[in-house]
């Protein structure tokens, strides 16, 4: 049987905001005592203090109580430079029956991977704590908020296995140790590849993990893995953010999907992915996705040996048939889990507007033009904005200039 949900709780009134409670207040008295013990339970990861992390375990949670020793091991090499975890507030979710009093807590982690990430990952938590002798203890991790769990990180998983690169760190399970060499070698050569064509500050370095299988890729994402069925590689983090609020950012692969690439395709992908990283902090919610899509996939293609009609083979087929696009794609035609030729097109068209920039204009407008879409303050007029600013034609003009483009380098 369930435990009723516990009243909401806020560490706002912890630092001084708002009226002062009262000082035998018990969500208060709770809210500081359950905060000691997430700090005593970073402490013991930073630490890498198995017993120290059981100990902030229920013992009564016997299953969990397992599960926490097995996850422990299994991040024993993970390089951290950072742990912690801040409690958001409590209640918002029905508790795991463990008898006694209890607590659902949502909490936050935030990480850092020693010598890559410049910014913390941040990760949602939903624990179910039980009351034993004076002290609470996690009991669970399986709380739903809004139909949610909290996210999975790769070491939930399995034992990681960790491959450093000269600008990269693969982390893997369940892979072959000579598949994580060869990526790291890949990623090693896209870090340089962005620094020829990105003359703008980034962390210079790039992290991938690797799941088992794409079920447990969708897992990482928090996502139906239909979503991702064929898809190779993805980019996690937000878009935005500059020096300390820059978020960090991991290139998540599909092995079922990445395995069938031959080497080219291989180099590409993780050179599109590492193009995400590095322009991450001048994508906003103001650039289109056939801009941040295609900018990547440019990147990805500088290497020569193939031609626009190897390179975009949907949008060749429909050229050919007197389906020339109208108008750039929307958002909405690169949404992962429809149309895959739909898809296949969205991505082509992005990636042909934005050689025709760098062919006509040069690569560095490219660039520059990129960036004054991310800087617009809103979506609307953003492209045309820029457009006109940093290339001098209007929208209408530019999408002319690329039909025909489009037209003729498809032939």
């Amino acid at each position: 049987m369930c435990l009723p949900l516990v009243g909401a709780f806020s560490l706002t009134a912890l630092s001084g905001c708002g009226p002062a409670p009262a000082p035998d207040d018990p969500e208060e008295r709770d809210g500081r005592a359950v905060q000691r013990m997430l700090d005593q339970r970073a402490a013991a990861v930073r630490e890498r203090d198995t017993d120290a992390f059981l100990a902030t375990v229920d013992r009564g949670a016997t299953r969990y109580l397992a599960e926490q020793r097995r996850v422990f091991r299994q991040m024993a090499a993970v390089p951290l430079r950072s742990w912690t975890y801040r409690l958001v507030r409590t209640g918002g979710f029905r508790t795991a029956p463990v008898g006694g009093r209890s607590l659902a807590a949502q909490v936050e982690l935030r990480y850092r991977l020693k010598g890559y990430d410049t910014a913390p990952v941040v990760s949602a938590q939903y624990l179910t704590l039980a009351r034993r002798d004076g002290r609470w203890y996690v009991a669970s991790d399986d709380g739903v908020v809004n139909g949610k769990r909290g996210m999975e990180q790769l070491w939930d998983q399995g034992t990681v296995d960790v491959v450093r690169g000269a600008h990269s760190l693969v982390l893997g399970v369940g892979q072959d140790r000579r598949v994580l060499r060869a990526l790291a070698g890949i990623a090693d050569r896209a870090v340089p590849v962005l620094g020829q064509v990105w003359p703008h500050e980034w962390a210079g370095r790039v992290v991938v993990e690797v799941p088992v299988s794409l079920g447990r890729m969708a897992a990482l994402l928090g996502a139906s893995a239909d979503g991702y069925r064929g898809i190779a590689a993805v980019t996690t983090g937000e878009v935005g953010g500059a020096g300390d609020e820059a978020p960090a950012d991991r290139v998540i692969v599909n092995p079922e999907a990445y395995q069938v690439l031959g080497d080219f395709g291989r180099r590409v992908v993780i050179t599109h992915e590492t193009a995400h990283v590095a322009t991450r902090t001048a994508t906003s919610a103001s650039t289109p996705l056939w801009l941040s899509e295609g900018f990547a996939d440019w990147v990805g293609y500088r290497t020569p040996g193939r031609t626009p009609r190897h390179i975009a083979p949907e949008l060749t087929d429909a050229v050919a048939a007197g389906q020339l696009p109208a108008a750039l794609p929307r958002d909405d035609d690169f949404r992962f889990g429809s149309d895959p030729d739909r898809l296949s097109r969205a991505y082509e068209q992005g990636w042909l507007a934005c050689r025709l920039i760098a062919d006509r204009w040069g690569e560095r407008k490219l660039v520059d033009f990129y960036r004054a879409v991310g800087r617009a303050p809103e979506r609307s007029g953003a492209v045309e904005s820029a457009l006109r600013k940093v290339l001098g034609v209007s929208l209408t003009e530019f999408t002319a200039l690329w039909r025909k483009y489009v037209a003729a380098e498809l032939a």
